[in-house]
Protein backbone atom coordinates (compact mmCIF):
# COMPACT_ATOMS: atom_id res chain seq x y z
CA UNK A 1 0.00 0.00 0.00
CA UNK A 2 1.26 3.72 -1.31
CA UNK A 3 1.97 6.04 1.64
CA UNK A 4 0.90 9.74 1.28
CA UNK A 5 2.04 12.16 -1.47
CA UNK A 6 1.35 15.50 0.37
CA UNK A 7 5.04 15.69 2.20
CA UNK A 8 6.77 15.60 -1.36
CA UNK A 9 5.03 19.15 -2.12
CA UNK A 10 5.46 22.45 -0.69
CA UNK A 11 1.71 23.26 -1.12
CA UNK A 12 -1.13 21.34 -0.89
CA UNK A 13 -3.40 20.74 -4.13
CA UNK A 14 -5.16 23.89 -4.57
CA UNK A 15 -3.81 26.15 -2.42
CA UNK A 16 -3.49 28.98 -4.85
CA UNK A 17 -3.89 31.61 -1.82
CA UNK A 18 -0.34 29.92 -0.45
CA UNK A 19 1.25 30.05 -4.11
CA UNK A 20 0.73 33.55 -4.14
CA UNK A 21 1.91 34.24 -1.09
CA UNK A 22 5.49 32.90 -2.18
CA UNK A 23 5.92 34.27 -5.83
CA UNK A 24 9.47 36.13 -5.95
CA UNK A 25 9.40 39.52 -5.49
CA UNK A 26 12.99 39.77 -7.13
CA UNK A 27 12.15 38.83 -10.72
CA UNK A 28 13.52 41.31 -13.48
CA UNK A 29 10.07 41.78 -15.12
CA UNK A 30 11.92 44.51 -17.41
CA UNK A 31 14.15 42.32 -18.76
CA UNK A 32 11.69 39.86 -19.17
CA UNK A 33 9.16 41.27 -21.03
CA UNK A 34 12.28 42.90 -23.50
CA UNK A 35 13.54 39.13 -24.42
CA UNK A 36 9.61 38.14 -24.58
CA UNK A 37 8.98 41.04 -26.71
CA UNK A 38 11.63 40.33 -28.82
CA UNK A 39 11.17 36.42 -29.31
CA UNK A 40 7.97 37.76 -30.60
CA UNK A 41 9.17 39.92 -32.76
CA UNK A 42 11.53 37.00 -34.73
CA UNK A 43 8.43 35.15 -34.18
CA UNK A 44 6.29 37.74 -36.33
CA UNK A 45 3.43 37.36 -33.38
CA UNK A 46 4.00 40.73 -31.86
CA UNK A 47 0.68 41.78 -32.20
CA UNK A 48 -1.66 44.13 -30.23
CA UNK A 49 -2.52 40.93 -27.61
CA UNK A 50 0.82 40.49 -27.18
CA UNK A 51 1.60 43.88 -26.12
CA UNK A 52 -0.72 44.18 -24.05
CA UNK A 53 0.01 40.75 -22.00
CA UNK A 54 3.92 41.92 -22.27
CA UNK A 55 2.44 45.22 -20.19
CA UNK A 56 0.41 43.53 -17.86
CA UNK A 57 3.69 40.98 -17.18
CA UNK A 58 5.93 44.30 -16.82
CA UNK A 59 3.59 45.08 -13.62
CA UNK A 60 5.55 44.54 -10.58
CA UNK A 61 3.29 42.76 -8.84
CA UNK A 62 2.70 40.46 -12.08
CA UNK A 63 2.81 36.58 -11.79
CA UNK A 64 2.77 33.99 -13.91
CA UNK A 65 0.54 30.66 -14.69
CA UNK A 66 2.93 28.62 -16.56
CA UNK A 67 2.84 25.19 -18.45
CA UNK A 68 4.17 23.70 -21.06
CA UNK A 69 4.61 20.67 -23.89
CA UNK A 70 7.36 19.27 -26.41
CA UNK A 71 6.87 20.81 -29.90
CA UNK A 72 4.31 17.97 -31.36
CA UNK A 73 3.47 17.38 -35.03
CA UNK A 74 1.10 20.41 -36.34
CA UNK A 75 0.14 20.49 -31.98
CA UNK A 76 0.62 17.38 -31.34
CA UNK A 77 -1.50 15.34 -29.07
CA UNK A 78 -5.04 17.06 -28.01
CA UNK A 79 -3.87 17.85 -24.31
CA UNK A 80 -0.81 19.94 -25.56
CA UNK A 81 -3.74 22.64 -26.72
CA UNK A 82 -5.88 21.63 -23.59
CA UNK A 83 -2.43 22.56 -21.15
CA UNK A 84 -2.08 25.40 -22.55
CA UNK A 85 -6.15 25.82 -22.17
CA UNK A 86 -6.49 25.36 -18.86
CA UNK A 87 -3.54 28.02 -18.46
CA UNK A 88 -5.50 30.73 -19.81
CA UNK A 89 -8.34 29.70 -17.99
CA UNK A 90 -6.47 29.81 -14.54
CA UNK A 91 -5.14 32.90 -15.28
CA UNK A 92 -7.98 34.81 -15.99
CA UNK A 93 -9.64 33.67 -12.77
CA UNK A 94 -6.77 34.94 -11.11
CA UNK A 95 -6.10 38.14 -12.64
CA UNK A 96 -7.01 41.07 -11.24
CA UNK A 97 -5.40 44.97 -12.46
CA UNK A 98 -3.32 45.56 -8.82
CA UNK A 99 -2.03 41.95 -9.36
CA UNK A 100 -2.06 40.72 -13.21
CA UNK A 101 -1.93 37.00 -13.63
CA UNK A 102 -0.33 35.91 -17.44
CA UNK A 103 -0.72 32.78 -19.46
CA UNK A 104 2.66 31.16 -20.43
CA UNK A 105 3.33 28.37 -22.49
CA UNK A 106 6.76 26.90 -22.25
CA UNK A 107 7.45 25.28 -25.64
CA UNK A 108 10.15 22.26 -25.39
CA UNK A 109 12.16 22.99 -27.86
CA UNK A 110 15.18 22.42 -26.10
CA UNK A 111 14.14 18.88 -26.35
CA UNK A 112 16.10 16.11 -28.55
CA UNK A 113 13.95 13.19 -28.83
CA UNK A 114 12.45 13.70 -32.37
CA UNK A 115 10.17 10.50 -32.67
CA UNK A 116 8.39 11.57 -29.43
CA UNK A 117 7.11 14.90 -31.72
CA UNK A 118 7.55 13.46 -35.26
CA UNK A 119 3.49 12.12 -35.57
CA UNK A 120 0.15 12.89 -35.16
CA UNK A 121 -3.14 11.52 -35.77
CA UNK A 122 -6.41 12.68 -37.41
CA UNK A 123 -9.86 11.47 -37.82
CA UNK A 124 -12.21 12.91 -40.41
CA UNK A 125 -15.66 12.45 -41.31
CA UNK A 126 -15.33 8.85 -43.22
CA UNK A 127 -13.53 8.01 -40.07
CA UNK A 128 -10.63 7.40 -41.65
CA UNK A 129 -7.09 7.96 -39.61
CA UNK A 130 -5.01 9.99 -40.85
CA UNK A 131 -1.41 9.83 -39.63
CA UNK A 132 1.19 11.94 -40.60
CA UNK A 133 5.23 11.95 -39.41
CA UNK A 134 7.50 14.35 -40.60
CA UNK A 135 11.01 12.80 -41.07
CA UNK A 136 13.36 14.65 -37.88
CA UNK A 137 16.54 14.06 -36.97
CA UNK A 138 17.27 12.70 -33.94
CA UNK A 139 19.57 13.99 -31.25
CA UNK A 140 19.42 17.76 -32.34
CA UNK A 141 17.08 20.02 -29.91
CA UNK A 142 14.05 20.33 -31.23
CA UNK A 143 14.26 24.31 -31.86
CA UNK A 144 17.33 23.70 -34.27
CA UNK A 145 16.01 21.86 -36.46
CA UNK A 146 14.56 23.25 -39.91
CA UNK A 147 10.86 23.61 -41.18
CA UNK A 148 11.33 22.59 -44.16
CA UNK A 149 8.83 23.14 -47.53
CA UNK A 150 8.26 19.51 -47.48
CA UNK A 151 6.70 19.19 -44.01
CA UNK A 152 4.65 22.17 -45.62
CA UNK A 153 3.63 20.15 -48.58
CA UNK A 154 3.06 17.23 -46.39
CA UNK A 155 0.45 19.33 -44.18
CA UNK A 156 -1.46 20.61 -47.06
CA UNK A 157 -1.78 16.98 -48.49
CA UNK A 158 -2.83 15.77 -45.69
CA UNK A 159 -6.23 18.47 -45.73
CA UNK A 160 -6.59 17.99 -49.07
CA UNK A 161 -7.34 14.34 -48.07
CA UNK A 162 -9.45 14.98 -45.27
CA UNK A 163 -13.39 14.50 -45.45
CA UNK A 164 -14.81 17.59 -43.85
CA UNK A 165 -16.58 20.65 -44.80
CA UNK A 166 -14.54 22.28 -47.32
CA UNK A 167 -15.06 26.23 -45.08
CA UNK A 168 -13.70 24.62 -42.08
CA UNK A 169 -10.93 22.80 -43.59
CA UNK A 170 -9.79 26.36 -45.61
CA UNK A 171 -10.00 27.52 -41.79
CA UNK A 172 -7.47 25.59 -41.10
CA UNK A 173 -5.53 25.77 -43.94
CA UNK A 174 -5.43 29.27 -43.40
CA UNK A 175 -3.80 28.85 -40.04
CA UNK A 176 -0.76 26.69 -41.37
CA UNK A 177 -0.21 28.81 -43.81
CA UNK A 178 0.16 31.94 -41.66
CA UNK A 179 2.01 29.52 -38.89
CA UNK A 180 4.21 27.62 -41.83
CA UNK A 181 5.15 30.08 -43.91
CA UNK A 182 7.19 32.43 -42.05
CA UNK A 183 9.65 29.22 -42.05
CA UNK A 184 12.06 29.29 -39.07
CA UNK A 185 12.59 25.96 -36.28
CA UNK A 186 10.38 23.12 -35.84
CA UNK A 187 9.63 24.51 -32.58
CA UNK A 188 8.53 27.66 -33.79
CA UNK A 189 5.73 26.33 -36.59
CA UNK A 190 4.79 24.70 -33.02
CA UNK A 191 4.75 28.13 -31.45
CA UNK A 192 2.82 29.65 -34.03
CA UNK A 193 0.05 27.66 -34.37
CA UNK A 194 -0.47 27.88 -30.42
CA UNK A 195 -0.23 31.17 -30.60
CA UNK A 196 -3.00 31.37 -33.69
CA UNK A 197 -5.04 28.69 -31.05
CA UNK A 198 -5.08 30.32 -27.68
CA UNK A 199 -3.01 33.60 -27.80
CA UNK A 200 -6.67 35.42 -27.97
CA UNK A 201 -7.38 34.51 -24.70
CA UNK A 202 -3.99 35.82 -23.33
CA UNK A 203 -1.59 32.79 -23.52
CA UNK A 204 1.72 33.83 -24.67
CA UNK A 205 4.33 31.54 -25.71
CA UNK A 206 7.79 31.23 -24.79
CA UNK A 207 10.87 29.41 -26.14
CA UNK A 208 13.64 28.75 -24.50
CA UNK A 209 16.19 28.42 -26.94
CA UNK A 210 15.91 32.14 -27.94
CA UNK A 211 19.18 33.88 -27.29
CA UNK A 212 17.05 36.88 -25.53
CA UNK A 213 15.61 34.48 -23.42
CA UNK A 214 18.56 31.88 -22.97
CA UNK A 215 20.81 34.70 -21.63
CA UNK A 216 17.97 35.41 -18.32
CA UNK A 217 18.40 31.66 -17.98
CA UNK A 218 22.01 31.79 -17.69
CA UNK A 219 22.85 32.26 -14.12
CA UNK A 220 20.71 29.23 -12.57
CA UNK A 221 22.74 26.87 -15.46
CA UNK A 222 26.25 28.58 -14.17
CA UNK A 223 24.94 27.82 -10.30
CA UNK A 224 24.14 24.39 -11.59
CA UNK A 225 27.75 23.92 -13.13
CA UNK A 226 29.34 24.79 -10.40
CA UNK A 227 27.94 22.59 -8.45
CA UNK A 228 26.92 19.73 -11.19
CA UNK A 229 25.62 16.97 -8.70
CA UNK A 230 24.25 18.32 -5.61
CA UNK A 231 20.71 18.99 -7.98
CA UNK A 232 20.99 15.14 -8.94
CA UNK A 233 21.73 14.15 -5.27
CA UNK A 234 19.13 15.84 -3.97
CA UNK A 235 16.41 14.20 -6.47
CA UNK A 236 17.97 10.65 -5.98
CA UNK A 237 17.00 11.23 -1.78
CA UNK A 238 13.59 12.44 -2.85
CA UNK A 239 13.19 9.20 -4.79
CA UNK A 240 14.39 6.92 -1.62
CA UNK A 241 11.97 8.48 0.36
CA UNK A 242 9.17 7.87 -2.24
CA UNK A 243 10.49 3.94 -2.43
CA UNK A 244 9.76 3.71 1.66
CA UNK A 245 6.59 4.72 1.15
CA UNK A 246 5.31 2.76 -1.33
CA UNK A 247 5.58 4.69 -4.86
CA UNK A 248 8.19 4.22 -7.47
CA UNK A 249 10.09 7.48 -8.39
CA UNK A 250 9.67 8.26 -12.07
CA UNK A 251 12.69 10.55 -12.14
CA UNK A 252 16.60 8.52 -11.49
CA UNK A 253 19.63 10.08 -11.56
CA UNK A 254 22.81 7.16 -12.04
CA UNK A 255 25.96 7.68 -10.59
CA UNK A 256 27.51 10.53 -12.08
CA UNK A 257 24.74 12.43 -13.99
CA UNK A 258 24.35 15.82 -13.57
CA UNK A 259 20.72 17.45 -14.87
CA UNK A 260 22.32 19.59 -17.71
CA UNK A 261 22.95 18.30 -21.04
CA UNK A 262 25.58 20.30 -23.80
CA UNK A 263 24.87 20.70 -27.06
CA UNK A 264 28.21 19.50 -29.03
CA UNK A 265 29.75 21.50 -32.12
CA UNK A 266 27.90 18.14 -34.49
CA UNK A 267 24.68 19.60 -32.98
CA UNK A 268 23.82 16.67 -30.79
CA UNK A 269 22.46 17.30 -27.67
CA UNK A 270 24.32 15.11 -24.94
CA UNK A 271 24.13 14.94 -21.16
CA UNK A 272 27.30 15.42 -19.08
CA UNK A 273 28.47 13.29 -16.57
CA UNK A 274 30.65 14.23 -13.67
CA UNK A 275 34.40 12.24 -13.86
CA UNK A 276 36.76 13.73 -11.24
CA UNK A 277 37.14 16.75 -11.45
CA UNK A 278 36.06 17.46 -15.19
CA UNK A 279 32.65 17.07 -16.82
CA UNK A 280 32.01 14.65 -19.96
CA UNK A 281 29.57 13.46 -22.71
CA UNK A 282 30.37 10.41 -24.68
CA UNK A 283 32.52 12.13 -27.07
CA UNK A 284 34.43 14.73 -24.52
CA UNK A 285 35.64 15.74 -21.86
CA UNK A 286 35.30 19.93 -20.12
CA UNK A 287 36.49 21.47 -17.03
CA UNK A 288 34.02 23.73 -15.21
CA UNK A 289 35.57 27.00 -16.89
CA UNK A 290 35.19 25.62 -20.27
CA UNK A 291 31.86 25.20 -19.68
CA UNK A 292 30.94 28.51 -18.06
CA UNK A 293 32.89 30.29 -20.61
CA UNK A 294 30.30 28.69 -23.43
CA UNK A 295 27.30 29.47 -21.62
CA UNK A 296 28.39 32.95 -21.41
CA UNK A 297 29.46 32.87 -25.05
CA UNK A 298 26.25 31.11 -26.31
CA UNK A 299 23.80 30.24 -23.40
CA UNK A 300 21.36 28.29 -25.76
CA UNK A 301 23.84 25.30 -25.90
CA UNK A 302 23.59 24.32 -22.17
CA UNK A 303 20.57 23.23 -21.13
CA UNK A 304 18.52 22.07 -18.08
CA UNK A 305 17.57 18.03 -18.28
CA UNK A 306 13.85 17.15 -16.74
CA UNK A 307 14.98 17.50 -13.28
CA UNK A 308 16.11 20.84 -13.50
CA UNK A 309 14.00 22.60 -16.06
CA UNK A 310 11.31 23.38 -13.74
CA UNK A 311 13.65 25.14 -11.52
CA UNK A 312 15.05 26.73 -14.21
CA UNK A 313 11.54 27.54 -15.47
CA UNK A 314 10.61 29.02 -12.01
CA UNK A 315 14.08 31.31 -11.80
CA UNK A 316 13.02 32.94 -15.12
CA UNK A 317 9.34 33.40 -14.37
CA UNK A 318 7.13 35.18 -11.49
CA UNK A 319 5.03 31.15 -11.07
CA UNK A 320 2.85 31.18 -9.35
CA UNK A 321 0.71 27.61 -10.87
CA UNK A 322 2.27 25.05 -12.67
CA UNK A 323 -0.24 23.30 -15.20
CA UNK A 324 0.96 20.16 -15.58
CA UNK A 325 0.18 16.68 -16.19
CA UNK A 326 0.12 13.21 -14.63
CA UNK A 327 3.85 12.45 -15.47
CA UNK A 328 4.89 16.04 -14.47
CA UNK A 329 3.42 16.12 -11.40
CA UNK A 330 5.00 12.02 -10.42
CA UNK A 331 8.44 14.24 -11.18
CA UNK A 332 7.49 17.56 -9.26
CA UNK A 333 7.19 14.90 -6.22
CA UNK A 334 11.26 14.33 -6.11
CA UNK A 335 12.20 18.05 -7.13
CA UNK A 336 10.86 20.28 -3.50
CA UNK A 337 14.27 20.26 -2.41
CA UNK A 338 16.03 21.13 -5.30
CA UNK A 339 14.42 24.62 -5.71
CA UNK A 340 16.34 25.83 -2.60
CA UNK A 341 19.50 25.97 -4.47
CA UNK A 342 18.53 28.02 -6.67
CA UNK A 343 16.64 30.86 -4.12
CA UNK A 344 13.26 29.57 -5.17
CA UNK A 345 10.61 27.52 -3.96
CA UNK A 346 8.45 25.09 -5.94
CA UNK A 347 5.27 26.68 -7.14
CA UNK A 348 1.59 24.99 -7.05
CA UNK A 349 0.82 22.19 -9.40
CA UNK A 350 -2.25 22.15 -11.13
CA UNK A 351 -3.49 19.19 -12.54
CA UNK A 352 -3.92 19.93 -15.86
CA UNK A 353 -7.84 20.40 -18.31
CA UNK A 354 -8.60 17.03 -19.56
CA UNK A 355 -11.11 16.34 -22.05
CA UNK A 356 -12.86 13.54 -23.78
CA UNK A 357 -14.41 15.10 -27.19
CA UNK A 358 -17.71 13.55 -28.09
CA UNK A 359 -19.06 13.91 -31.84
CA UNK A 360 -22.68 13.16 -32.07
CA UNK A 361 -22.48 9.96 -33.80
CA UNK A 362 -20.20 8.88 -30.78
CA UNK A 363 -22.33 10.08 -27.95
CA UNK A 364 -25.26 8.21 -29.47
CA UNK A 365 -23.88 5.62 -29.37
CA UNK A 366 -22.44 5.75 -26.08
CA UNK A 367 -26.29 6.35 -25.12
CA UNK A 368 -27.02 3.31 -26.24
CA UNK A 369 -25.00 1.41 -24.78
CA UNK A 370 -25.10 2.95 -21.28
CA UNK A 371 -21.58 4.19 -20.79
CA UNK A 372 -19.20 6.47 -20.45
CA UNK A 373 -15.75 7.15 -23.27
CA UNK A 374 -13.78 6.38 -19.90
CA UNK A 375 -15.28 3.28 -19.57
CA UNK A 376 -15.06 2.43 -23.31
CA UNK A 377 -11.63 3.43 -23.02
CA UNK A 378 -10.68 1.00 -20.54
CA UNK A 379 -12.63 -2.24 -21.84
CA UNK A 380 -14.39 -0.77 -25.58
CA UNK A 381 -15.02 -4.98 -26.13
CA UNK A 382 -16.28 -5.40 -22.75
CA UNK A 383 -18.96 -2.26 -22.93
CA UNK A 384 -20.07 -2.95 -26.21
CA UNK A 385 -20.50 -7.03 -25.08
CA UNK A 386 -21.96 -6.44 -22.34
CA UNK A 387 -24.49 -4.18 -23.82
CA UNK A 388 -25.34 -6.79 -25.94
CA UNK A 389 -26.04 -9.70 -23.54
CA UNK A 390 -28.05 -7.31 -22.05
CA UNK A 391 -30.52 -6.95 -25.05
CA UNK A 392 -30.23 -10.16 -25.83
CA UNK A 393 -31.04 -11.54 -22.14
CA UNK A 394 -28.00 -13.35 -22.62
CA UNK A 395 -28.28 -14.08 -18.64
CA UNK A 396 -25.13 -16.71 -18.80
CA UNK A 397 -22.79 -13.69 -19.33
CA UNK A 398 -24.67 -11.15 -16.36
CA UNK A 399 -23.19 -10.10 -13.43
CA UNK A 400 -26.07 -11.42 -12.10
CA UNK A 401 -25.80 -14.79 -12.49
CA UNK A 402 -21.71 -14.52 -11.21
CA UNK A 403 -23.30 -13.21 -8.20
CA UNK A 404 -26.08 -15.96 -7.49
CA UNK A 405 -23.30 -18.65 -8.13
CA UNK A 406 -20.58 -16.89 -5.74
CA UNK A 407 -23.45 -16.84 -3.25
CA UNK A 408 -24.33 -20.64 -3.83
CA UNK A 409 -20.35 -21.54 -3.85
CA UNK A 410 -20.20 -19.49 -0.31
CA UNK A 411 -22.80 -21.84 0.77
CA UNK A 412 -21.57 -24.84 -0.46
CA UNK A 413 -17.70 -24.14 1.40
CA UNK A 414 -19.44 -23.21 4.85
CA UNK A 415 -21.53 -26.28 4.63
CA UNK A 416 -18.46 -28.40 3.73
CA UNK A 417 -16.55 -26.97 5.93
CA UNK A 418 -18.77 -27.47 9.38
CA UNK A 419 -18.98 -31.11 8.15
CA UNK A 420 -15.20 -31.17 8.33
CA UNK A 421 -13.33 -28.35 9.21
CA UNK A 422 -10.04 -29.86 7.97
CA UNK A 423 -11.72 -30.15 4.33
CA UNK A 424 -11.65 -25.51 4.66
CA UNK A 425 -9.03 -25.03 2.56
CA UNK A 426 -9.21 -27.43 -0.09
CA UNK A 427 -13.36 -25.75 -0.20
CA UNK A 428 -12.18 -22.25 -0.63
CA UNK A 429 -9.70 -23.30 -3.37
CA UNK A 430 -12.19 -24.64 -5.31
CA UNK A 431 -14.67 -21.93 -4.49
CA UNK A 432 -11.66 -19.13 -6.08
CA UNK A 433 -10.94 -21.00 -8.91
CA UNK A 434 -14.34 -22.02 -9.78
CA UNK A 435 -15.48 -18.13 -9.76
CA UNK A 436 -12.34 -16.97 -11.70
CA UNK A 437 -12.82 -19.89 -14.61
CA UNK A 438 -16.19 -18.89 -14.92
CA UNK A 439 -15.79 -15.23 -14.90
CA UNK A 440 -13.15 -15.55 -17.84
CA UNK A 441 -15.73 -17.68 -19.28
CA UNK A 442 -17.82 -14.96 -19.05
CA UNK A 443 -15.18 -12.57 -20.76
CA UNK A 444 -14.90 -14.14 -23.42
CA UNK A 445 -18.34 -14.79 -24.30
CA UNK A 446 -18.55 -10.97 -24.12
CA UNK A 447 -16.31 -10.34 -26.44
CA UNK A 448 -17.27 -12.96 -28.78
CA UNK A 449 -20.39 -10.88 -28.80
CA UNK A 450 -18.54 -7.38 -29.36
CA UNK A 451 -16.55 -9.14 -32.42
CA UNK A 452 -19.78 -10.67 -34.00
CA UNK A 453 -21.36 -7.37 -33.91
CA UNK A 454 -18.34 -5.33 -34.95
CA UNK A 455 -17.92 -7.76 -38.19
CA UNK A 456 -21.78 -6.50 -38.70
CA UNK A 457 -21.59 -2.67 -37.85
CA UNK A 458 -18.59 -1.83 -37.35
CA UNK A 459 -19.40 -0.31 -33.83
CA UNK A 460 -16.45 -1.87 -31.77
CA UNK A 461 -13.83 0.30 -34.81
CA UNK A 462 -15.91 2.93 -34.58
CA UNK A 463 -15.89 3.38 -30.89
CA UNK A 464 -11.98 2.73 -31.11
CA UNK A 465 -11.39 5.27 -34.18
CA UNK A 466 -12.78 8.42 -32.12
CA UNK A 467 -11.78 7.24 -28.34
CA UNK A 468 -8.97 4.59 -28.57
CA UNK A 469 -6.83 5.66 -31.61
CA UNK A 470 -4.15 3.39 -32.35
CA UNK A 471 -5.07 1.24 -29.20
CA UNK A 472 -4.49 5.24 -27.04
CA UNK A 473 -6.71 7.36 -24.97
CA UNK A 474 -7.91 10.16 -27.22
CA UNK A 475 -6.49 13.28 -25.69
CA UNK A 476 -3.33 11.53 -25.69
CA UNK A 477 -3.18 10.76 -29.24
CA UNK A 478 -5.68 12.75 -31.48
CA UNK A 479 -5.19 16.30 -32.78
CA UNK A 480 -7.21 18.76 -31.35
CA UNK A 481 -6.97 20.22 -34.83
CA UNK A 482 -9.24 16.95 -35.85
CA UNK A 483 -12.09 19.11 -34.15
CA UNK A 484 -11.60 22.03 -35.57
CA UNK A 485 -11.64 20.40 -39.17
CA UNK A 486 -14.92 18.90 -38.89
CA UNK A 487 -17.16 21.35 -36.75
CA UNK A 488 -15.30 24.84 -36.93
CA UNK A 489 -14.38 26.79 -34.50
CA UNK A 490 -17.09 25.48 -31.85
CA UNK A 491 -14.57 23.42 -29.66
CA UNK A 492 -12.13 25.52 -29.27
CA UNK A 493 -15.10 28.07 -27.54
CA UNK A 494 -16.63 25.66 -25.60
CA UNK A 495 -13.39 24.72 -24.03
CA UNK A 496 -12.45 28.60 -23.49
CA UNK A 497 -15.39 28.59 -21.55
CA UNK A 498 -14.69 25.73 -18.98
CA UNK A 499 -13.73 26.19 -15.33
CA UNK A 500 -9.91 26.03 -15.04
CA UNK A 501 -8.85 22.18 -14.11
CA UNK A 502 -12.01 20.40 -15.48
CA UNK A 503 -12.07 16.58 -16.22
CA UNK A 504 -14.87 14.90 -18.05
CA UNK A 505 -16.25 14.83 -21.25
CA UNK A 506 -17.71 17.02 -23.98
CA UNK A 507 -20.00 16.35 -26.76
CA UNK A 508 -19.53 18.74 -29.73
CA UNK A 509 -23.21 19.54 -30.76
Amino acid sequence: MAGNLSGFFRLKPGDLDGAAAAVRPDIDRDALVAALRAYHVDLGTLDKTVENLLTRLAHPASRVVVTGQQAGALTGPAYSVHKGADAALLARQLDHDDTPVVAVYWIASQDHDAAEVASTTLLDLSETLHHLTFDLAEGRPIGRLPWTAGFTAQSMALLDAFDAPAEHVQEVRARFHEAMDAGGSYADVFARLIHGLLGGSGLLVLDPLHPALARLMAPALARELRSPLTSSERIEAAAARLEQEGFVPQLRRPAGATNLFIEEDDGLRRLLRVDGRDLTTDTRRYTTGDLLALLDADPTRVTPAAGLRPIVQDTLLPTLAFVVGPGEIAYGAELQDVYPLHGVQQPLLWPRLSVTWLEPNVARLLGRLDATAAQVQADPEGVLGRSLAGERGAASLSQTTLTSLETQLWQLTDEITALDPTLAGAAEKTRTRTLARVERLQTLGVRALARQENDRSGQLTRLKAHLLPHGTPQEREMNFLTYLLKHGETPLHMMLRLPAGFRGELMIP
